[in-house]
This record gives structure tokens, C-alpha cells and sequence, in this order.
């Protein structure tokens, strides 16, 4: 299968002592955060598959869609002028007067923003994509779409390899954030790497395990090991953070330097904490880091 080199692969594996003391078990952090500068985070390894398949139908630009301060349309749009082609972002919200974190990147790469409300983007953003698509057809060029987050069965591919890398450590558990469920199926459908545990930052638990049966019966495979969703973690809602996951980003950051976000790697790691606390992990436990610290920008106050 054509994939493209845009990720610094395979990311490093460090152990977290202080954080491990704070958690309650033995923490590894997996850190995709490192797979690039703009083009941070998990996405980038979805991104290597697609974007190949995005050349090779000599494609002049790639379109998709996320919310407002999407890490995933960041990272699309970097990808996609690094390689050529034109960007085309399709984000749930309003403009603000002044971009900031990921949308501020956004406007720098001179992506083709378009806005939509929450409603419009849950019941038509794929009809919304397809439109633009059709607009750049009868202007003679051909717009890829990649659905949001990249998660379709090829973009999976990327998270089956990643699964490879840490195949021969011996962990416990695994846990990582779950914003679309392409990074989860991904890990869950590659070697056998111990527990599986996504941390649900939107939709229920049930959406994402439909999700993952879905892909693996788009790819062909089958589910390896234990594997398992929660969304008792999700918070006020998606990309809203309340004290819990502020208390996991500041103790990351002071106990081991890492720069988690309020949207997924914060709240992945309280529910790590939890969880163990709960008695349902603990051991020896890898941390997927998948990126998102420009997601911290312009959320001072809060924190």
C-alpha cells in the first residue's frame, strides 16, 4: 500500500516516573506529540496513506472538516502545502475576530476557511464537502475529501503500523484519547500490544465501538486482545474543560514537561488516573501522546 513520508517515525517511547507517581502505575508515554512541528499528533500517520491516495488521483487540493481549533485540519493543512496542493477546511463554529491556536496556523497556510454552526455541521458536513468538491470540479480541479479526522479504513492503516512499534513491550494497557475513532481502530486491529482503553472526548461509548466494528469490517480484520471505550471522561463536552482535566494538564506539564490539550490528551489522562484509581488499570501502562498542545493557545483564562 502507497504511503508518503511525512511523519519523524517511529516516535519515542519514555517513561514517566513523577507522572507514573501521580497516576498511581507505571506510565509510558508514547509520544506522537513528536511526529513533526505543524504537522504534530496522531493524524499525520492517516495523513501519510491518504494524502498518497490524494496524489496518485492527481489531486490540486485536499478538503476536510473538524471543529474550530481541529488538530486534524492543522495537520491536513500543512500536510497539503508541503506537498503542493491547496488546503480546504470546513470548521464547526464562528469565525472569531481574532484567530488563535490551530485556526490562527490555519489562516497562515492561507487554507480555504468556511464556517458552519454546530447544527448544520452534524447533520451536513459531508453534503457540505461534496458541494465544494462539485464548485472545484466545474472550475476544472479536482478537491480530495478526507472525512473528519481522517478515520475511513485507509487512514486506519496508519495507527495499525504505529501498533507495530510498541509490539514487543510488554504493556499492560494502553490509553488513548478518542475524538473520531480512527486512531483507537488502528491500534485494536494491529498485533496483539495488551488492553486497549479510548477515552471517549465526544459521542458515547457505544458510537465508538460501532465505529471500530465498522472499520475492521471495511479492512477485512478482526479486533486483537482486550479492548474497551469509556466515556465517563467527556466532560462539559467536546473541547470544554473543567478542573479535572486543568489539574492533569498542569501536573503533565510540572511533573514531566509535557504540554497536553483541554480537548484529548488532558482529558485522556484523567481518565488514566481514574481509572486506576477505580482499580480497572494499573501496572505497567503506555499513554498514546497524540498531540494538540496548539490547543492551549487562547485558553489562559481557564487555566
Amino acid at each position: 500500500m502507497d504511503k508518503l513520508s511525512l511523519a519523524r517515525l517511529p516516535t519515542p517511547l519514555e517513561p514517566a516516573p513523577r507522572l507514573s507517581e501521580w497516576v498511581g502505575a507505571e506510565v509510558w508515554v508514547k509520544r506522537d506529540d513528536l511526529t513533526g512541528l505543524g504537522i504534530s499528533g496522531n493524524k499525520v500517520r492517516k495523513l501519510e496513506y491518504l494524502l498518497a491516495d490524494a496524489q496518485a488521483q492527481g489531486a490540486d487540493g485536499v478538503a476536510t472538516c473538524g471543529g474550530l481549533q481541529s488538530n486534524h485540519c492543522r495537520a491536513t493543512a500543512v500536510a497539503a502545502r508541503r506537498l503542493g496542493l491547496d488546503p480546504l477546511l470546513l470548521l464547526r463554529g464562528e469565525a472569531p475576530a481574532e484567530p488563535d491556536g490551530n485556526l490562527l496556523l490555519d489562516t497562515l497556510l492561507d487554507a480555504e476557511v468556511h464556517f458552519c454552526t454546530p447544527e448544520a455541521y452534524a447533520s451536513s458536513r459531508g453534503a457540505l464537502l461534496e458541494g465544494h468538491r462539485a464548485r472545484w470540479a466545474a472550475e476544472g480541479r479536482h478537491l480530495y475529501v478526507i472525512p473528519e479526522g481522517g478515520s475511513n479504513a485507509l487512514g486506519c492503516e496508519g495507527y495499525i503500523a504505529a501498533a507495530a512499534e510498541v509490539a514487543n513491550e510488554a504493556f499492560d494497557h494502553h490509553i488513548v484519547a478518542v475524538g473520531s475513532g480512527g486512531t483507537l481502530a488502528g491500534l485494536v486491529l494491529g498485533p496483539d500490544i495488551g488492553e486497549v482503553v479510548g477515552i471517549a472526548v465526544c459521542d458515547s461509548a457505544r458510537f465508538f465501538v460501532d465505529k471500530v466494528h465498522a472499520l475492521a469490517a471495511e479492512l477485512g480484520r478482526s479486533p486483537q486482545g482486550a479492548w474497551r471505550v469509556s466515556d465517563d471522561y467527556i466532560g462539559p463536552g467536546y473541547s470544554l474543560a473543567h478542573e479535572p482535566v486543568w489539574q492533569a494538564i498542569r501536573e503533565a506539564a510540572r511533573r514531566e514537561g509535557l504540554f497536553l490539550d483541554p480537548a484529548y490528551t488532558g482529558k485522556a489522562l484523567w481518565g488514566l488516573r481514574e481509572e486506576v484509581a477505580a482499580g480497572r488499570m494499573g501496572g505497567r501502562v503506555c499513554f498514546w501522546h497524540t498531540g494538540g498542545a496548539f490547543g492551549l493557545f487562547g485558553r489562559g483564562g481557564e487555566l
